[in-house]
């Protein structure tokens, strides 16, 4: 199996932190490159209702500062050493954006974290986590928070 890219999207959660390891010894096994990737929500797809354009906006800055600032700290500790790695904020429906950007970079496999949701609150969030496995150009290794492996 020949795996150089891989790409670890994260919300910048628990599980998103617990899969950071995975992504990591991953990339290091393998000598890949590693993508990490946030995906800022574009609410205004969700509820297709008009926002200001210019409070929209300015949200939207305040969130990518937000975020380059969370993904430049995140996982700091477990890629330290890694020399391939790129860090990456987009905006979008995060399923979307992690499918096209798997696409785009021919990405070899991704590695992401997921809760387990049942029930309403899956119904209610969704699962980005399954979208992507069921729509990704690549394998996708899913992992799950350890508690929920108790249930």
């Amino acid at each position: 199996m020949k795996v150089e890219k891989i790409l670890f999207p994260t919300d910048f959660s628990q599980g998103s932190f617990h899969a950071a390891s995975y992504a990591v010894d991953l990339a290091r096994h393998y000598n890949a490159r590693l993508y990490m990737l946030h995906v800022i929500y574009d609410f205004t797809r969700a509820y297709d209702a008009h926002i200001p354009h210019v409070s929209a906006d300015e949200l939207y800055k305040e969130m990518y500062g937000w975020a380059q600032k969370e993904i430049e700290s995140c996982c700091a500790e477990e890629i330290r050493g890694l020399v391939n790695v790129q860090k990456v904020v987009l905006k979008g429906v995060p399923y979307e954006e992690i499918i096209k950007f798997a696409g785009q970079e021919k990405i070899d496999m991704i590695v992401m974290g997921t809760y387990g949701r049942v029930g309403l609150e899956r119904f209610i969030f969704g699962s980005t986590a399954e979208r992507v496995v069921r729509k990704a150009p690549c394998p996708v290794m899913t992992v799950r928070v350890p508690e929920h492996r108790e249930k």
